[in-house]
């Protein structure tokens, strides 16, 4: 049972790490597409699903699309998403520059990470409490759900110092120039 727990804890972790990954720190990076859905045949489709997406320098990226037809559904897919970059289509691919971040938008930032950071510990304690009840309905003897109690209440420690070291690391991350 705690194997499963633990399993949880991981994925709810991992959440937050795709997450941090869509708040940028002023460097141009891929999984800033991520969610973006191009109108394409009809059928929306992730940019990374139609172009090749590389980061020629820090603050730029470049979209190549497989089918040059896609270009203009690219471009509007990325407008529509409005993450704040607007995107310039040479009429062979899409490029993307990443403005340089003002104090304001990166406490902006910081904030937004707090929250991911918070509604993660908010999930963890979710898993903790299911975990609990579980425990409580089967009926243990009272020293050995004592014991399973008290190593789940480990573990939800040990996960939450985990969501406040990448916290920090991403806070870092966003306030260094």
């Amino acid at each position: 049972m705690n194997k499963e727990i633990e399993l949880k804890m991981q994925k709810t972790i991992e959440n937050l790490d795709n997450k941090f990954l869509n708040i940028r720190a002023g460097r141009a990076n891929p999984a800033m597409l991520n969610g973006i859905n191009a109108n394409y045949y009809g059928t929306p489709t992730p940019i990374v699903s139609l172009a090749n997406v590389t980061v020629p320098e820090a603050r730029q990226l470049m979209i190549k699309p497989f089918d040059k037809g896609a270009l203009k559904d690219i471009e509007r897919a990325i407008n529509e998403a409005n993450i704040g970059i607007t995107p310039v289509n040479n009429g062979e691919l899409i490029i993307l520059t990443v403005p340089e971040l003002n104090e304001e938008r990166r406490r902006e930032y910081v904030k937004q990470a707090k929250g991911l950071a918070e509604e993660t510990k908010v999930a963890l304690r979710n898993i903790r409490q299911d975990a609990n009840n579980t425990i409580k309905k089967e009926e243990y003897p009272e020293d050995e759900e004592k014991r399973l109690l008290d190593d789940i209440q480990k573990l939800i420690g040990d996960y939450n110092k985990i969501v406040d070291e990448k916290l920090v690391e991403k806070e870092k991350e966003l306030m260094s120039i």
